[in-house]
């Protein structure tokens, strides 16, 4: 309905962002409000259940299209793949009580100034703003565009000097009461939900109601004990459920607590600074930061003075990092856009804590409130917990699509029922009992209960090894993940750089390399004064804290960091500024220390960071240290995964002010000092794992920040690239002038190592790689700038690099996630492996995100792993298989119970007749429900096989084993049925054939063990009877045997000593049952004596049944070559992107190309999961 509407009753909201979404008008009427009411009391609430699960539905039923400006209710839906709908009421903001309080009358300046959004949302003459939440989040509509648009941040068109001169000196109280009118509070509420209305969300997922349905029969025809048992196991999942939502709900909620009960100081246009609740804040609002430890309640612009932020609630890493105040330009271009410099440099983001704030000459450190509430980063990573992205996995559309069959199968069952019981002139009410009961018996209440405990086991195996697991609906999923992706530091490699060395220079050139692991003092001088002082680390509580590499550097210097006291005087040196001086271990030194007297911090435009130093009684130097561009000397350290910086120096005129020395001027005609070499060693536990995922078939890929030089030795070494393996270097270049953009391929050569004189020291032997073979044998490497412009401008390139590229370096967080979103394009199950610094999107993006930081960022991640290495990956990929296979294990049990259930009941009521209440007691709590609970407890198989299980219940080898797995029984039935009605004894009035002897069946006599009194007078009891109930109770249990799968994905089902006792057990009860003769156990279970020959022959029924099963299960449907034969025979071919593209590049001889340059002929170009064309160019 909504894709047909006019003009205006239609847009799209946030456009272009990834929570895009459509959205259309309606207005309720009131004539069709009164309709469904009606509608809801007749349909006895079944019609606001439909509403409930069908939104659209509700919305369509009620309301007419209009125009978005007329609207009372939006509808809205994703534009992503789900289509997921939504309904949201317009709401109405008065601002009548402020034209009462403050004279607000529609032509004041406040209100008449349209260049704000906030302005342009109220209606005149009434004074009156709509708006609709959506998502935590507020969207007023703009009166002069015509649109709902975002509300609760400063416009993204102001420049530098707007914001300077706009909120240099704060808001007006008018202008403040507006905007907490119009924004809202700021204010990360996320309230803890009670239980009863997560018990309700619960409750009414369409299961459960059929649960709900099915127990509601039982009781009408006293089917009370297995009613019950369903009551409880329903329960228990329900109770285990709602417990994980509402620890879910108390620890998000306890995450933001404390940043809603903040008091901050705001500096008012009039009254000037005031304390103020953090709730009270306004974009537009100027903050006082005062002390040290605050922490941030919104996101703010930096205008005056400098912080020390620490941002391990957005990064993960607790590394102190400097903020520059934002410069009054005179351009009037977006104030993001105005530097080369990261904006990101002049926020103070929401949730980060303000370590350390100076002030500058204005003596205060000012800051513009940017974002408020939900709108900040924080915000934002709180909406993606609270609304994750719906996951695509097939296995549960083909769940649905299963209990649909049921659904269906039930159906035939029905009107085969009702023709049956009416043509017998039974009475009504009896008919629709009995073909309500075929729907309850083709459609197992017991499903959701059984898949539950599969989950619940895993989570539990998965708890003991040390992971965590906030979404355990994701564990299946890791069973088919086939492409792992891996953050370099931290997660691969150790957190921290350690020093190996420096190389000195001088004018003859690179000196003799210092050691730091020969423990002898590092040269004191200029070198060691510039790894002593150009850092940006800070002293907080008599501890030094910062970047963990600058922490390591000036470690290797000894010497120590004070502040200046009061007595402390230099020209041009405020007190308490950082001095940095050496200890009495270090021996004789030329200088007493250094006073750090301003810092440029690290830009990474720049790729540089300086400090202006003034020596004790000495000159005033500038030292200055950037990633070295010596190329030759260079590659020896880098090509062997070591981190190399160059430190340079230059003296500086005493008379000038630090403060007044401009960064270029500061940074040019510098001195070479040398090279700093540092080294990021991999841990123990990375090479062995990934060995073993690349053993299974699993692609491993390294996306990090880091300089790509050092990834691809990390890979190298780390065996992610095999020995002999190439790695081509792809460098694609943005379009200039008259050139269209580029990209080269040039092969990466491959250094060995020898080691020298016994220490870890190396030299290289260049060498290129002899080509072993085209397929496998090469890997591509390329950085996030090549990256950014291949999405852009090579998009039927990008899936073709995709295939083989396996290191990415100097990827931004953006860019991580965005990658990740293009494997999953490639049909790839994609798994995220961080340690939570820059990886929160990737982690979410991923199919499978796994933390190995428990630091706030790892939230959003469904797992997190406490052992800070990968070996966890492995693990988590064997559960998930594990898992999966069991799932699959409990869907074919479950149709199999089902199914022998229904042909049974289906073949009695041809009889009128059907299984009594304790012998459908025995079959489903006795029988099965302790099948379904013991099942699951099957281990995870240690071993990686190179394969993964069938991610679909509608895969071929699984339809084939439930198909040739019913007819085996409904055979088995049949026959029993048919065959029960031709023996000698069946004609029998007494009921009985206990006493038939087997050599002499033609004299029936009656029993003189069963008086008239105990004869069985059950409308249930028949010769059918017992034997179908013999014959599908046994079934059951054969069935549990031959779907219980072992080896390859889950341990063998002998190990499961429960599950296989609890079989034994089962089948002596059976046994027992069949061949004793006890009249009081057979007429509590209503059967009838029969002559053991037939009783034999039921054996033997049920032991053909079991052989024919086992075997074919055996040896057609777990005969992974039979079926890797049957797809060659057939020529099916993988309908996967990835496949595809895999086949395409394989019989492609100009692939990879080496040593040449293409360029594009396509401008903006994004790539969306384009299908392969055999006449696409070739390159």
């Amino acid at each position: 309905m909504g894709d047909h509407l006019e003009k205006g009753q239609h847009a799209l909201l946030n456009e272009g962002d990834e929570n895009e979404m459509e959205i259309f008008g309606y207005q309720t009427q009131r004539c069709r409000k009164a309709l469904c009411l009606i509608g809801s009391i007749f349909s006895l609430g079944i019609l606001p259940l439909v509403f409930y699960w069908r939104p659209a539905w509700h919305v369509w039923a009620n309301c007419v299209p209009c125009s978005l400006q007329e609207a009372d209710v939006v509808l809205l839906k994703t534009t992503d793949e789900f289509k997921i709908y939504s309904w949201k009421k317009v709401m109405w903001i008065s601002l009548s009580a402020l034209s009462r309080t403050s004279g607000l009358t529609p032509d004041h300046p406040l209100i008449t100034d349209e260049e704000y959004i906030i302005n342009r949302a109220i209606r005149k003459p009434d004074l009156k703003v709509r708006y609709i939440k959506v998502q935590k989040i507020r969207y007023v509509w703009n009166n002069l565009e015509g649109q709902f648009q975002k509300i609760g941040s400063l416009e993204d068109w102001l420049s530098s000097a707007k914001i300077h001169q706009k909120f240099g000196l704060g808001l007006t109280s008018e202008e403040q009461e507006i905007r907490r009118l119009i924004c809202g509070p700021n204010a990360i509420d996320v309230e803890i939900t009670p239980i009863w209305k997560l018990l309700i969300k619960e409750v009414l997922n369409p299961f459960y109601i059929f649960q709900l349905f099915s127990v509601c029969l039982w009781f009408s025809e006293d089917y009370k004990e297995y009613a019950l048992a369903i009551i409880l196991m329903s329960v228990i999942s329900i109770a285990l459920t709602v417990y994980d939502l509402r620890q879910q709900s108390v620890k998000l909620h306890h995450l933001v607590e404390s940043h809603n009960s903040i008091t901050v100081s705001v500096c008012e246009r009039k009254a000037g600074a005031q304390d103020l609740e953090s709730r009270l804040l306004v974009p537009g609002d100027l903050l006082i930061l005062t002390g040290s430890r605050v922490q941030m309640p919104c996101d703010a612009i930096l205008i005056d003075g400098s912080c020390v932020v620490d941002e391990g609630m957005l990064t993960g890493e607790s590394i102190p990092v400097t903020k520059t105040p934002l410069s009054q330009m005179a351009s009037s271009a977006p104030w993001r856009m105005q530097t080369e410099a990261d904006p990101r440099r002049h926020v103070l983001f929401c949730g980060t804590e303000v370590i350390q704030a100076r002030a500058a000459a204005s003596g205060t450190v000012r800051a513009v409130v940017l974002q408020t509430g939900f709108n900040t980063a924080k915000g934002d990573l709180v909406r993606s917990i609270l609304y994750p992205k719906p996951m695509n996995f097939k296995l549960y559309r083909d769940a649905i699509r299963f209990l649909l069959c049921l659904v269906g199968t039930a159906t035939i069952g029905m009107i085969y029922t009702l023709c049956v019981y009416v043509l017998s002139g039974e009475p009504p009410e009896e008919v629709v009992r009995k073909a309500l009961d075929v729907i309850t018996i083709a459609v197992p209440p017991a499903l959701p209960a059984a898949l539950t405990t599969g989950i619940i086991y895993a989570q539990r195996r998965l708890k003991r090894k040390g992971i965590f697991c906030i979404s355990p609906q994701r564990i299946n999923v890791c069973g088919q993940l086939n492409l792992v992706c891996f953050d370099k530091t931290g997660t691969l490699t150790r957190g921290g750089l350690d020093p190996w060395g420096v190389v000195p220079c001088d004018q003859n050139g690179f000196q003799a390399v210092h050691s730091f692991a020969s423990g002898k003092a590092l040269p004191q001088g200029p070198l060691c004064a510039a790894m002593a002082s150009c850092h940006s680390l800070i002293l907080l509580d008599g501890t030094i804290q910062g970047d963990p590499m600058d922490l390591k550097m000036f470690e290797a210097t000894k010497w120590e960091m004070t502040i200046s006291g009061d007595d402390f005087h230099i020209k041009g040196m405020l007190a308490h500024t950082m001095v940095v001086k050496p200890t009495d271990t270090v021996g004789q030194v030329p200088v007493e220390g250094l006073a750090i007297l301003r810092q440029f911090p690290f830009s990474s435009a720049l790729q540089r960071m300086t400090v202006i130093v003034q020596e004790m009684r000495g000159d005033r130097l500038a030292f200055m240290k950037v990633p070295s561009s010596f190329i030759s000397e260079l590659q020896i350290y880098t090509t062997q995964g070591f981190r190399v910086i160059a430190l340079a120096y230059k003296k500086l005129e005493n008379d000038c002010p630090a403060t007044a020395l401009m960064r270029e001027k500061v940074e040019s005609d510098l001195i070479f000092l040398g090279l700093l070499i540092l080294e990021n060693r991999l841990k123990e536990e990375t090479k062995p794992v990934l060995e073993e995922l690349i053993s299974a078939r699993i692609r491993t890929v390294m996306i990090t920040g880091d300089n790509l030089q050092t990834a691809i030795t990390v890979a190298r070494k780390s065996g992610m690239v095999s020995e002999g393996q190439k790695v081509i270097l792809v460098e694609a270049n943005e379009a200039t002038g008259s050139s269209s953009a580029s990209v080269s391929w040039k092969l990466v050569e491959e250094k060995k190592y020898i080691p020298l004189e016994n220490q870890d020291n190396y030299i290289n032997i260049r060498e290129e790689v002899p080509d072993h073979g085209r397929e496998g044998s090469y890997h591509f490497a390329l950085s996030g700038k090549s990256f950014r412009v291949l999405s852009q401008h090579f998009s039927s390139l990008l899936p073709k690099i995709l295939m083989n590229g396996t290191i990415f370096a100097r990827m931004s967080p953006g860019q991580k996630s965005s990658l990740v979103e293009e494997f999953q394009k490639l049909d790839y199950f994609v798994g995220m492996c961080g340690d939570g610094a820059n990886d929160c999107g990737a982690l979410k993006m991923a199919h499978v995100g796994i933390s190995l930081s428990e630091q706030e960022a790892s939230v959003a991640s469904p797992f997190t792993s406490k052992t800070a290495n990968i070996e966890c990956v492995p693990y988590l990929i064997k559960e998930g298989r594990a898992a999966l296979v069991t799932s699959f294990c409990m869907f074919k049990y479950m149709a199999l119970y089902s199914m022998i259930q229904y042909v049974g009941v289906l073949l009695l009521y041809w009889e009128t007749n059907s299984l009594s209440n304790y012998q459908f007691l025995f079959q489903d709590l006795a029988i099965t429900t302790l099948i379904g609970v013991t099942m699951n407890l099957n281990g995870a198989n240690p071993k990686l096989v190179p394969f993964r299980p069938a991610g679909r219940l509608i895969s071929p080898p699984l339809l084939l084993s439930v198909i040739i797995n019913i007819l085996l029984s409904l055979a088995m039935h049949i026959v029993g049925f048919v065959l029960v009605r031709k023996q000698p004894w069946y004609l029998m009035e007494l009921h009985s054939a206990c006493t038939v002897r087997n050599e002499s069946i033609s004299a029936i006599t009656t029993s003189p063990n069963v008086p008239e009194k105990n004869r069985s007078h059950s409308p249930f009891s028949s010769f059918e009877n017992t034997t179908i109930w013999f014959l599908g109770t046994i079934n059951c249990i054969i069935v549990a045997l031959v779907f219980s799968k072992g080896k390859p994905f889950r341990q063998p089902t002998y190990t499961n000593y429960i599950f296989v006792l609890v079989l034994i057990m089962q089948m002596g009860v059976c046994l027992f049952i069949l061949f004793a003769d006890i009249p009081e156990l057979h007429r509590r279970l209503d059967l009838l004596c029969t002559p053991v020959l037939w009783r034999v022959y039921i054996l033997i029924m049920i032991s053909s049944n079991f052989i024919v099963s086992f075997a074919v299960e055996e040896t057609i449907i777990e005969n992974r070559a039979l079926w890797l034969a049957v797809k060659r025979c057939f020529g099916y071919q993988s309908k996967s992107q990835y496949r595809i593209w895999q086949r395409n590049l394989a019989n492609d001889s100009n692939w990879p190309p080496l040593n040449q340059t293409s360029c594009s002929d396509m401008q903006g170009v994004s790539y969306s999961n384009p299908v392969f064309e055999s006449n696409e160019e070739q390159l």
